[in-house]
């Protein structure tokens, strides 16, 4: 067994590996597989993210040993090396620590520890289902976009502040698209004959009125910055619907690349934003049938496909009128919830019981991954 000096140091060089690893991102190319790995594990935290990029970039999808086993019917090759990704660790409150923390909660998050997972790359087995699987063919086609444009322009207009209008591309003066913070207004080119360039344009601009509009704390920032921001919270948007607009210049970050701390702001607020447009985006395709129906049996479902479908479902529950609809959604809602709490515990469980000699940490949070 390691000692606790020689455990601290490896955490350290983990950790420092990943930062040395974000701060190459100088050009479009690095940045263009950063952001594909953002789109796949939008549902990391900015930690995890940067851990697995910095790990292994062409990763698509991790999971532990056993659960690769159990719940993918894989097995992981002979001689694969693990990616550390952080891990919570949980322990049950006594009436004490409730007491302490003020809260009713039954068990907290007290530490985080390095666990390994493996990508299905490693791996060997039955197929595996991938997130552009449930995206139906006709959505990926860059003509038959449309229907998800329209649908997320009406949501901007109807359950937002913002205003989307459309104008004639030669009154751009050779732009696609702008957002107009003092108006709250975006402007997009209506006759742009690419439909995917013009809802790319939609994602460009919907992220320029959340980042950097006039009430957001990021609204003074460099406009070579903003503009980087932009774009990349519009590539990963389309990446998630299995549209890929790489050809599209993603530009460069080296204007904001050589500051350790400020590359991880950036990063950190892309995929806020990147976050907020996906769900959105699964709630309306789902809506507009241009998704496949999952398996109805959850079990079956990967831990990915739960995650898509809680975050669809629970937009989805937002936007209903329906009291009888809206009933519906949040039983499927619950039912998934219910299989996703069901796994941690089991999870929790087996990493148990196959550390037993892992002693609890002290209740602080390890710095060393906080940001």
């Amino acid at each position: 067994m390691p000692s606790k000096v020689e455990t601290e140091k490896w955490k350290r060089q983990l950790v420092e590996n990943a930062e040395k690893e974000i701060l190459k991102l100088t050009d479009s190319e690095k940045f263009k597989s950063y952001l594909d790995t953002v789109a796949k594990f939008h549902w990391y935290s900015q930690r995890n993210i940067d851990l697995i990029y910095s790990q292994n970039p062409s990763a698509s999808q991790v999971a532990g040993f056993k659960k690769w086993q159990n719940d993918f019917k894989r097995s992981v090759n002979k001689g694969e090396k693990g990616i550390r990704i952080a891990a919570p660790i949980i322990k049950k409150l006594t009436p004490e620590d409730q007491k302490r923390l003020d809260t009713t909660e039954e068990k907290a998050i007290v530490g985080y520890r390095y666990i390994p997972v493996f990508d299905v790359s490693q791996t060997s087995g039955e197929p595996v289902l991938s997130a552009k699987d449930f995206v139906k063919e006709n959505l990926a086609d860059h003509q038959n976009v449309t229907s998800l444009y329209n649908a997320f322009k009406d949501y901007l207009n109807q359950q937002t502040d913002l205003k989307v209008s459309e104008v004639p591309l030669a009154t751009l003066n050779g732009a696609k698209g702008y957002f107009q913070p003092s108006t709250n207004e975006i402007v997009i080119g209506g006759d742009e004959p690419d439909n995917a360039l013009k809802l790319k344009t939609l994602y460009h601009e919907y992220a320029h009125s959340q980042l950097h509009g006039l009430k957001s704390a990021f609204k003074d920032r460099p406009r070579a910055y903003q503009e980087t921001q932009a774009e990349a919270v519009a590539y990963v948007a389309m990446q998630n619907i299995g549209v890929d607009t790489g050809n599209y210049s993603l530009g460069y970050v080296a204007t904001w690349a050589k500051d350790k701390a400020v590359i991880h702001s950036a990063l950190s607020e892309i995929q806020q934003v990147s976050n907020k447009v996906i769900e959105l985006s699964d709630g309306l395709t789902k809506q507009l049938g241009l998704q496949k129906e999952p398996e109805h049996d959850l079990k079956k479902l990967s831990a990915q496909e739960l995650n898509k479908s809680y975050q669809g479902l629970q937009q989805q529950v937002q936007q209903a009128r329906n009291p009888q609809q809206k009933s519906e959604l949040k039983n499927k809602l619950n039912d998934i919830h219910h299989e996703i709490s069901k796994r941690t515990q089991k999870q929790l469980q087996t990493f148990t019981e196959e550390n037993p000699s892992i002693k609890q940490p002290k209740s602080e949070l390890d710095q060393s991954l906080k940001r």
